[in-house]
């Protein structure tokens, strides 16, 4: 038995920039017995997280060390271009990576893109944070790819961002440890997943009842006329039909005629 089934109690990881907020919500709703306790922890650290298990389920961004995880992809982000609102490109809706060609483009240690070709200028350094990239790029250093939850995440005033359609997404997924899929791992899967409260996903299921118990209890099922049930049947059986029943009667009293003395 894991510590998670012997303790009342579920804890998730999640990475800056995933709002865990609307499926913490259906857990409490569903299990109010059974606390969720949020982790908050890096990009880098969330596998290192779970294999050390400082949670007992993860939000976390792909690619990661997949060793002794399992991951279920959740949804992609669109990627976006942090940009001072009186920049050039704040005029227009969308920013190829190639129009980024000419201006720094600031290079985070904490970088969750997975970049083949990197686009615009390098800066002298690397900031260590997104957090401080952000601040870069309102001092006017340079600019910024990023997903977007994380652009909102760092929301300034004087800053606004533009979608970048062909940079890599970051990939958001569900991952524990493969060899602890608990009853509550399991539940949160089901949760992230949509399923209802109804489901009946690995939990056992009720048998069916038989269809004379559904009619009995439903009662809207009524029985046939007792008239009309033995004028079906008597069409295969040879019985008599019920019109010529009553004439076959009559013919029967008249019988032949008695002669007088």
């Amino acid at each position: 038995m894991t510590s998670s089934e012997e303790t009342p109690s579920f804890r998730l990881a999640y990475v800056p920039g995933v709002t865990p907020g609307k499926w913490v919500r259906i857990w409490n709703e569903r299990l109010p017995g059974v606390p969720l306790t949020l982790v908050g922890v890096s990009a880098a650290e969330a596998s290192d997280a779970l294999r050390g298990r400082a949670a007992d389920a993860g939000l976390v961004r792909l690619p990661i060390d997949r060793t002794a995880l399992s991951a279920i992809p959740l949804y992609a982000e669109t990627t976006v271009v942090v940009i001072p609102k009186d920049h050039i490109m704040a005029a227009v809706d969308e920013v190829p990576a190639a129009d980024l060609a000419d201006d720094i483009v600031l290079h985070p240690l904490d970088d969750v893109l997975d970049w083949e070709d990197r686009p615009g200028r390098p800066a002298n350094e690397r900031p260590v944070t997104t957090a401080d990239a952000v601040e870069l790029v309102a001092a006017g250093v340079g600019l910024l790819v990023v997903p977007q939850s994380l652009a909102r995440l760092h929301h300034r005033k004087d800053l606004t961002y533009r979608p970048v359609p062909d940079a890599p997404e970051s990939r958001v997924a569900l991952s524990w440890l493969e060899d602890e899929t608990t009853d509550l791992v399991e539940e949160f899967i089901g949760i992230v997943r949509g399923r209802t409260v109804n489901s009946t996903r690995g939990r056992p299921k009720t048998p069916p009842q038989p269809k004379d118990k559904r009619a009995e209890t439903g009662g809207a099922r009524r029985k046939p006329a007792a008239g009309r049930a033995a004028g079906k049947t008597g069409g295969k059986s040879g019985g008599k039909n019920p019109r010529s029943g009553s004439a076959g009667a009559k013919a029967a009293k008249r019988g032949k005629p008695r002669r007088r003395p």
